[in-house]
């Protein structure tokens, strides 16, 4: 048998058949993605969702209908480029004009209300579905084996893919969206609706997706999960291509599925995870990805009073007092291991929130400091033996290192391309904590030892357990607390009020974001060591992507860029989390519709909207609080 660098050639010509038929689904993907974004700056992240929603129509046609897969490639796009349109006119349409991240995060809770509902339904177990008998069998080519299929999925994918570009790029009505994307005043003067425009793009991008999981349905088996994981690769694949480009989107997805196949032959290990590589190592040297020519500069949610100003000393010491009090009684109504819980998220949150609320980077990869912390701990107590303080500092000394490395890296970039980076990180320490021998894969590191606290203090004992995290949490929050009041906290809040000014009285940005991000992740790190300590286990789920989406969502319904906001979200959502269990998939639908409200209705979250009635209860004679850049300049 011929080999190819001790590859046997048919192992290998059939993993790069493999990848060009994920990059088919990329490409596709990652079109639909570019085009909703370059003419409508919405991060969609229900596209995952509406791919899925595709395969699902496809598969409840045949079963149900007894209608085929011919005309399902037809009647599935429509459908689910209906519902994009219903989407757009009555939700995101809101929208247009605040920063990207209240669409990504708008569409992230109508995606989880989808999987949710679907799930509930449908099941988590995937179903079949059957190739069409027009395309069953394949071809021998001599040094592989093609299967029909296959070969129509490529062929079908290059001419959507290509007739979408030539639209765009060069047609008329490419011309009037491209316009209409630069300045839809002057396009409307023409005559010309916006409005209906851009409603009928976001439909086609939804329809592109829709199309991509009918073809993906014979290929895979349907199942409400099967986008989830995927949207972050795509992401990733439009990201390396440069947001908005769609021959960009339409090259890197079939390179990225080439890669990936290549990868498979020769480290199975890192197929996962080498599109992340790539991507971090491409945003390194090209800021605006591979076919980009602008960079995204959003960042945080911007509003005039999106960060808070902080309260009086004696304020401070009565909300410090006033916890400490609360969460010492808590027991006497509420089961321990729930507060315990809910203070180590709420420590996570204020940690998130530290960078999102005050420095105005939203990451999308903070979960890395939470796991990787989690195992050091563990490994620390369970295998070297170190006492709990010992291994919670090495714990949260490895997520400062991690924090301060990836930091610096990240923060050279902006709005989505830092949201990414990060999100590149957490993959890459996600793909250590699977497959490093020392975490346990995906059984996780069980058995960590409570051990005895400075040789004194028994950890087996819930009542000191209970007093420790207590001591953890309040620590932390007060950290926090007087960051945010000193004057680098100043400067924090001057730079998420008013960037350019900031640095035009000759602050350095980067160097406080980058010590923003090392603390923050620090104080995450800690969070995670506790947690390993508590729970006796650390596992992937406290490093997987989603708990980054978990934290974002503490943070935002609480109140970004305030001190006791992410305290209240994360109190909630473990309380949702904990007492809602019983629900099953129910729950994904409650967070899900939780994110849409606080997008649409609610964006101060919980305090931010306390605190804004508050304030407009006030005499109208009581001027306003300086700003934080008056505050730091002096002005």
């Amino acid at each position: 048998m011929t080999t190819i660098f001790g590859i046997p050639s048919a192992v290998l010509f059939g993993q790069l058949l493999l990848g060009l038929v994920n990059g088919a689904f990329y490409a596709m993907l990652s079109l639909g993605l570019a085009v909703i974004f370059g003419m409508m700056n919405i991060v969609n992240f229900a596209h995952g969702a509406q791919y899925m929603m595709g395969a699902m129509l496809a598969w409840l046609l045949l079963n149900f209908l007894g209608i085929g897969y011919w005309w399902a490639l037809i009647i599935a796009p429509l459908f689910v480029g209906l519902t994009g349109i219903v989407v757009e006119r009555f939700l995101l349409r809101r929208l247009y004009g605040l920063d990207h991240l209240y669409g990504m995060l708008l569409t992230f809770g109508l995606a989880l209300m989808v999987q949710g509902a679907l799930s509930n339904w449908f099941g988590s177990s995937g179903q079949p579905y059957a190739i069409p008998a027009e395309l069953s069998g394949g071809r021998n080519l001599g040094f592989m084996f093609l299967p029909n299929y296959r070969a129509w999925v490529l062929a079908a994918s290059l001419i959507v893919c290509l007739g979408t570009w030539y639209v765009v790029e060069r047609t008329r009505l490419g011309a009037y969206l491209r316009a209409a994307t630069e300045n839809p005043m002057l396009v409307q003067a023409f005559g010309i609706r916006v409005p209906r425009m851009i409603m009928l793009t976001y439909g086609a991008g939804v329809a592109l997706a829709a199309l991509a999981g009918v073809l993906a349905a014979p290929v895979y088996q349907v199942s409400p999960s099967m986008g989830a994981d995927l949207l972050i690769v795509v992401f990733a694949v439009v990201v390396i291509g440069g947001m908005g480009s769609i021959m960009g989107s339409i090259v890197t997805g079939f390179l990225v599925g080439l890669i990936e196949g290549l990868t498979k032959a020769f480290y199975p290990e890192l197929s996962s995870t080498i599109v992340f590589l790539v991507m971090a190592v491409v945003l390194m040297l090209r800021p605006a990805g591979l076919f980009g020519s602008k960079l995204d500069n959003a960042g945080a949610p911007h509003q005039a009073d999106a960060v808070m100003p902080t309260s009086s000393p004696g304020a401070q010491i009565f909300i410090v007092l006033a916890l400490a009090a609360s969460l010492i009684a808590a027991p006497l109504v509420i089961y321990p291991g729930f507060m315990m819980k809910a203070m180590i998220f709420a420590l996570f949150a204020c940690a998130f929130n530290l960078i999102a609320g005050y420095g105005r980077l939203v990451s999308f990869g903070h979960a890395m400091f939470l796991g990787s912390a989690g195992y050091v701990c563990g490994h620390a107590a369970k295998v070297w033996g170190l006492t709990p303080e010992l291994a919670i500092l090495t714990g949260t000394g490895t997520a400062a290192l991690l924090g301060l490395v990836s930091g610096w890296l990240a923060i050279r970039r902006s709005g989505i391309y830092f949201a990414m980076v990060t999100l590149a990180f957490a993959q890459m320490v996600y793909f250590v904590a699977l497959q490093a021998p020392f975490t346990g894969g995906e059984n996780g590191l069980q058995g960590v030892p409570r051990g005895t606290l400075f040789g004194r203090i028994d950890l087996s004992n819930p009542v000191n357990l209970y007093v420790f995290v207590t001591v953890i949490f309040l620590g932390g929050f007060v950290l926090i607390m007087r960051l945010v009041d000193s004057p680098f906290g100043r400067v924090l809040r001057a730079i998420s009020n008013h960037e350019a000014r900031a640095q035009s009285l000759g602050f350095e940005i980067d160097h406080y974001k980058c010590v923003a991000f090392t603390l923050s992740a620090a104080l995450a790190g800690l969070a995670g060591s506790t947690k390993a300590i508590v729970t006796q286990i650390a596992s992937l789920t406290d490093a997987h992507w989603s708990m980054s989406g978990e934290v974002l969502l503490m943070t935002f319904l609480g109140g970004v860029g305030t001190l006791l906001g992410p305290v209240i979200g994360a109190f909630v959502v473990v309380a949702m989390q904990n007492y809602l269990a019983g629900l099953g998939q129910w729950v994904a639908v409650i967070h899900g519709l939780i994110f849409a409200v606080c997008v649409l209705a609610f964006r101060r979250g919980i305090v931010g909207e306390v605190a804004a009635w508050w304030r407009r209860r006030k005499p109208h004679g009581a001027g306003p609080a300086p700003s934080p850049v008056q505050a730091v300049s002096g002005k």
